[in-house]
This record gives structure tokens, sequence and C-alpha cells, in this order.
């Protein structure tokens, strides 16, 4: 099990039995090298539980037919590449001072190709994100956002054999209501699967990053990609 970054002391407490288990399997307990399908995908999403003990499943689950926003601020999310079957979960942990959100899902498709070129559109998406991005203070009937600025980098990803890319967005409110939101969207793809994991955490009253959120991220990748090999 390991415990991510918690919103509220910022602090990680990482023992990484999941990966550890994951590297001493024999090659007969390794799944083969076809085509991956969805039951193996569900199988290999991290659990609640698995995250750390204050991790639930939310009362109303993420659309398995939305994407998350890549380029930030007011950006619409990009389109769910076509010809992929789906799957899918979210988990949250809310605390006093903010929260932690992660969304997992995949897009397996019929054969590799098919995998190619949708993780082709949406690195074409992330390729057209502005670095930076103001959003004015917004009002409305449901909520109220102070102004703020985020930024969007964009980087290649090899994890565990699994490649493509991964954005990482900060958010940072005005001196006036400080806050902060860190979200990673990794998008990696193997044999004929690309898995969409996003991760982010959000802290109240605070203008630094989130302490320990660049290994997080990538430690809840990690897990889920040594799964299915």
């Amino acid at each position: 099990m390991f415990v991510t970054a918690r919103s509220s002391r910022v602090a990680v407490a990482a023992a990484f039995a999941l990966l550890a288990a994951a590297g001493c399997t024999s090659d007969d307990d390794k799944p083969d090298a076809g085509l991956i399908d969805v039951t193996t995908m569900r199988g290999a999403f991290l659990q609640a539980a698995e995250i750390g003990p204050t991790w639930t499943a939310p009362e109303t689950s993420a659309d398995p037919q939305q994407l998350v926003s890549f380029c930030g601020g007011t950006t619409a999310a990009p389109a769910l590449p076509p010809g992929a079957e789906t799957v899918s979960s979210s988990f949250a942990d809310e605390g006093e001072t903010g929260a932690q959100t992660l969304e997992q899902l995949a897009l397996v498709y019929s054969d590799e190709k098919g995998a190619k070129a949708g993780q082709s559109l949406l690195r074409a998406v992330a390729d057209g994100c502005a670095p930076t991005v103001s959003v004015p203070a917004a009002v409305t009937s449901d909520k109220s956002e102070p102004a703020y600025a985020e930024t969007v980098e964009v980087r290649d990803l090899d994890e565990g054999g699994w490649s493509g890319f991964v954005l990482i967005r900060h958010k940072s409110y005005e001196k006036t209501h400080p806050g902060t939101a860190d979200t990673a969207v990794a998008v990696v793809t193997s044999r004929n699967v690309v898995l969409v994991d996003t991760y982010a955490i959000y802290q109240l009253d605070k203008s630094d990053p989130a302490a320990g959120f660049e290994a997080d991220w990538k430690k809840l990748v990690g897990s889920v990609v040594q799964r299915v090999g």
C-alpha cells in the first residue's frame, strides 16, 4: 500500500508494496505479450484501499466517456478517440484543507494500430495547449471561483514499457484567496491500450506546489502499468 500526499498535511508516506510484489512475479505469472483485454485493465486499476485509508469512491463517478481537460483553464476536455471500449474508475480523498482525486481510464482497442492512432489524437491536443492561461474570477449559481493563473507543461513519458506523454498543470489562485491545484494527466500506450491516468491535489491557503506531487503521480501510474506488464 502507498499513501499519496495527504491534502491536510501535504506529507508523503510510501511503502511501495505494490511495485515490490510486481517485481517478484515469476515468468509464468506474467501476462503474455498478446493483446490486453478489458478485464485485465479493470483488474490493474488501483482500488481505494490500496492508495490510502482515507481514499473512497465518490458518490458520483466520472463519466467513462469523458476525459479531463488537458489544457487547463476553461478549456473543454478533448473528445474521446473513437473505436475503443472504455473502462474506468475514480477515487477521492477529501480533507479539511484540500482534496485529492484519481481518475483511471483505459481505451481498449482491437489492435495496436487503433491504440497508436488514439494516442496520436490526444497528443495533438496536448501539443496545442497554451503554456500559460489566466482566468478571471467567476461567480455562477452553483460555484464561486477566484481568479487564477495556470501553467501547462507537456513531457514525453516512458513507464514500464508504456510510452506516451504527461501533462503537468499547476494552478495558482490570486493572493487574496490563496490556493493551488496540481494535476498530472498521463497518457501512455502499450500494445492495444491507451491508459489515461489523472492525479490531482488541491490545497487551500497555500501558494506553493504540493509537496511530493511529482513522486506521487509517477507511483500511481507505475503501479497500474506494472500490473499489466
